[in-house]
């Protein structure tokens, strides 16, 4: 999911000086494929960019023995791709480019190296990027998009991607997409890096292991941000601004799961007035999820929201901490779980929290911040996923739903 990049998540120098970022620069990232094609083509977006951003050239490869995260490329399978024919494109501010389709084979669950090019770099430090990839890049100087491996003294890693948006994929009607809308626990926080995970992932590992050809042929579009709020900016676009971007505007897509709403609650202040406030715009918003969903026949399903206190609720350890949060909490999740507005409910909420201490996780799933599970936990809700309801809802939903 494109995001603003913060300052303190730009390349470090010599890739980032003042206006001017990745000048005469390859950049090698990899990504997690979730759809088994012939035929793929990506896109590169420019969303936060306030100037335009010139791709001097672009290819793909598998990564060397198919690990995710090295700088290393398996050259048999180098492509490279063109824009509109060409393989420069210069993209404008606030768009994004997708690449000519180009025949390369990939499979679900593997990976793919992207490597990028930019002779001139980006006359801004406004750019576009995901800093929660959880997957290491690299960069280092001069045009080595076909190198078979990346080399230089300037040769640096970061877990972020840059500029990459969505790998778009040609299958059979009859396969579907889920496009997944949350915040830092969806985008993987307190999932290791280079491993691939996130609750999601744990889940289309899942899905793909079962038999049945309705379940094993789902892509996923993992559309999370860390910090993000469904009802105000942050890092990244408001959840309900980014809706028709990153859900109904994407190809593919046959079902919603909407997971957010913590760092709303958590951000508004711990007193009645503000929650009951933020309690019942949360609650407004979702319907209006709900809403938009139904209109483009897409079953939607809710997540409750996990528990996020310190013991005792003591702020000085977990900034959310607090007793009128967590009934704040309590009234949006039961909303999600009584309301038989959503088409479905995965209650990770029962899933992680500590029985004899409902507004906490279990000690065994807490990453170490009271807020973002760990990889046992992310585990344990991709195992509590009602997958049934992907095979329920195959035929979508009546617009007016």
């Amino acid at each position: 999911m494109p995001q603003l990049t913060e300052s303190a998540n730009l390349p470090n120098p010599p890739f980032n000086t003042t206006g001017l970022v990745f000048n005469d620069t390859t950049i090698r990232q990899t990504i997690h494929v979730t759809a088994t094609s012939p035929h793929i083509r990506l896109r590169i977006s420019n969303a936060f960019g306030t100037t335009d951003l010139p791709i001097t050239a672009v290819t793909i490869a598998r990564p060397f023995g198919g690990i995710p995260g090295i700088p290393a490329i398996e050259p048999s399978t180098l492509k490279t791709l063109t824009f509109s024919g060409s393989p420069s494109f210069t993209i404008p501010n606030g768009a994004l480019a997708v690449s000519d389709p180009v025949d390369f084979d990939i499979q679900a669950g593997t990976e793919l190296s992207i490597s990028i090019f930019l002779a001139s770099g980006q006359t801004t430090n406004d750019i576009t990027s995901h800093p929660g990839s959880r997957t290491t890049s690299w960069f280092t100087f001069g045009n080595q998009v076909k190198a078979a491996n990346l080399t230089g003294s300037a040769l640096q890693n970061v877990a972020h991607w840059f500029f990459i948006s969505t790998l778009d994929a040609w299958v059979p009607k009859t396969e579907r997409t889920v496009a997944f809308v949350g915040d830092s626990i969806t985008d993987g926080r307190g999932s290791d890096t280079d491993k691939n995970n996130r609750w999601p992932d744990l889940l289309f590992a899942r899905v793909h292991a079962s038999p049945d050809p309705s379940l094993n042929t789902l892509a996923f579009a993992n559309q999370a941000a860390g910090g993000n709020r469904i009802l105000a900016d942050g890092l990244g676009p408001n959840a309900l601004g980014r809706f028709d971007r990153d859900v109904l505007s994407q190809p593919g897509v046959s079902y919603v799961v909407v997971f957010e709403g913590v760092n709303d609650i958590g951000v508004a202040d711990p007193t009645q007035e503000a929650q009951q406030a933020i309690g019942d715009a949360v609650i407004g918003a979702l319907k209006q999820f709900i809403v938009r969903a139904h209109a483009a026949s897409l079953p939607i399903f809710a997540a409750t929201i996990t528990p996020f206190s310190a013991p005792g609720f003591n702020a000085a350890i977990q900034a959310y901490s607090s007793p009128v949060r967590e009934a704040t909490r309590q009234r949006v999740n039961s909303f999600i779980r009584t309301s038989g507005e959503f088409d479905g409910v995965i209650d990770f909420d029962a899933v992680v929290h500590n029985t004899t201490a409902p507004s906490q996780l279990r000690d065994d799933f807490n990453s170490g911040d009271f807020l973002h599970p760990n990889v046992a936990g992310y585990t344990a809700m991709a195992k509590a996923f009602p997958i049934e309801l992907f095979k329920q809802f195959q035929g979508g939903v009546d617009g007016w739903a």
